[in-house]
């Protein structure tokens, strides 16, 4: 199971992008404290299938909503913005989450890997999880505020000339604050714990919702609906076991850090006094992480140096095919984005959609894997270290980490050329999330529980629609969205633009349905109008 004291409590706050917000907690997000008590009766707990009856001789409340989703995070959210779009009225929808906000987690997560507000994320400018369509895009809108054509330059010519255009952060959470105001979206929420979801006997599920840790005035209650969504995001930070022993064992929070969890304290000493840090991980995380400790050796005096551990060290062109090849070197592996853009609405997405089982496997293995997107800026940074002696990249595993008396970490480093010993300060882990599902008690339910299955890859097993096969009940439907679907049909789940095509694809079959209404040419015209002007939906 995930570490708990990766986890922030309940209550506190944290200054991210310049203002107070709470930190996520709960298992909706990875960044939550294990789970409240269960409230469940035996009887509950072991039975698959609920009647009314059952919930209400367990003294749970019952609320009837047609429409739940389970999470609260952006992929509650652009699901939720589709069908507001296509005509699905407020009180028909229900968001069960434990966040204030579908953007707290995300912002949260940018803001302690090392990505403010003014910087940028990855992701496409036409990838707007406020904007269905896509139009204008981050850059036709950064172009207009700041009244440039630079952004529009830069699209143009990515990636041959520019680096690929990517959005600044601040200027997603400005849109989906804006967006989420339009639909109404807190007026949905409803703030809570979810606990489990289960099959109703007369078809359609009950979501049960208890209150979040030190909440008194709320009490357990079971949404009946007839369709659910789950969009829970990651379950928890990922840690090489030794990490993890040491972190439990000795106690040490302090030295050894999840890029993902709250590390500001590292760089602040590191620009007191010389010394060394461990960076390990290849992916966009790792860049940033380094990124800031380039520029604080640039701009502030710092004499850091860094010990950078691949786990596969990358020293050129990669890949089976012409076409399907990336450039690397250095260790990296270079994309712009988490795969190649295909995937989203072209060659990839449609070869995808057609495989099953091992094939299916292959071809998320032949696309995949750890990269980044190469920066101009942080490549001069590298090359710098490099020549300056204080930055070393290898090839190799993290085996063993102790504390010395001193308070130095002693790491032992397996790799291509033999063992190695590091001294270090600290240890930054950039290896990133937890994406096994049955780290998550939702997930693990549906699976145990609710008849969800699992996919070649590890996710659940979901129709092309996304609904989760094996979890029908009656004439109700259950989807999911987001990383937890990951090794299904549509490669590309766990990005802005992939969430959408998961909601559209959800809408369209809830249509087909008759809960939502068909998303028209016409009824699409006048409701981008009702974005553009900001308008009630």
């Amino acid at each position: 199971m995930p570490d708990p004291h990766v986890y922030d409590q309940p209550g506190r706050t944290d200054t991210v992008h310049g203002r107070t917000v709470p930190v996520p907690a709960g298992p909706s997000g990875p960044a939550g404290p294990p789970g409240p008590p269960d409230e469940l009766t035996t009887l509950l707990r072991d039975t698959d299938f609920w009647s009314d009856g059952m919930v209400r001789a367990a003294g749970i409340p019952i609320v009837d909503v047609p429409f739940v989703t389970v999470g609260g995070g952006l992929g509650s959210f652009v699901t939720v913005d589709y069908l507001r779009i296509a005509g699905v009225p407020a009180d028909e929808i229900r968001v069960l989450s434990n966040l204030d906000y579908p953007w707290q987690t995300y912002e949260y997560l940018t803001r302690v890997s090392q990505i403010p507000g003014p910087e940028r994320i990855r992701s496409d400018s036409s990838s707007r999880p406020d904007n269905i369509w896509g139009f204008p895009s981050y850059a036709v809108g950064e172009a207009w505020r700041e009244r440039t054509l630079k952004p529009l330059w830069e699209v143009f010519t990515e990636p041959l000339i520019a680096d690929y255009w990517t959005p600044r952060v601040g200027a997603v959470f400005r849109g989906l604050e804006r967006e989420a105001k339009r639909i109404g979206y807190p007026d949905m929420l409803s703030r809570g714990l979810v606990r489990t979801v289960r099959r109703r006997m007369d078809g359609g599920y009950f979501t049960i919702l208890t209150p979040r840790p030190g909440d008194t005035t709320t009490q357990p209650t079971a949404y009946r609906s007839q369709f659910v969504h789950i969009a829970v995001g990651y379950p928890g930070l990922r840690f090489l076991p030794d990490l993890q022993a040491l972190r439990l064992g000795a106690g040490d929070y302090h030295h050894v850090v999840n890029a993902y969890e709250p590390h500001e304290h590292v760089y602040q000493h590191l620009m007191t006094a010389p010394g060394t840090v461990v960076v390990r991980g290849g992916g966009i995380v790792a860049s940033r992480v380094l990124q800031r400790i380039m520029d604080d050796r640039e701009r502030n005096g710092a004499q850091t140096n860094v010990v950078h551990v691949f786990r596969t060290f990358v020293r050129g062109p990669q890949g089976p095919h012409p076409w399907l090849r990336q450039p690397g070197g250095d260790g990296w592996a270079y994309q712009g984005f988490n795969y190649p853009k295909s995937v989203w609405g072209g060659q990839l997405k449609a070869e995808v959609r057609k495989l099953d089982g091992e094939a299916r496997a292959r071809a998320y293995h032949q696309m995949g894997g750890t990269s980044t997107p190469y920066r101009r800026t942080w490549q001069r940074q590298l090359a710098a270290g490099r020549n300056g002696g204080y930055y070393t990249a290898l090839q190799g595993a993290i085996e063993q980490v102790e504390v010395n008396p001193d308070g130095r970490l002693r790491c032992r480093i397996v790799g291509e050329n033999g063992a190695r010993e590091i001294h270090a300060e600290y240890i930054i882990d950039c290896t990133g999330l937890q994406p096994d599902i049955t780290h998550h008690r939702v997930l693990k339910d549906l699976l145990d529980h609710g008849g969800a299955g699992r996919n070649p890859l590890g996710g659940l097993e979901v129709e092309r629609h996304f609904e989760v096969k094996g979890t029908a009940s009656g004439n109700g439907a259950l989807y999911a969205s987001g990383v937890a679907t990951r090794g299904g049909y549509f490669p590309g789940v766990d990005t802005f633009l992939g969430l959408q095509i998961a909601a559209q694809e959800i809408a369209e079959d809830l249509a087909r349905r008759g809960f939502a209404r068909p998303l028209t040419v016409s009824r699409s015209t006048r409701q981008w109008f009702n974005w553009l002007l900001n308008r009630p939906v």
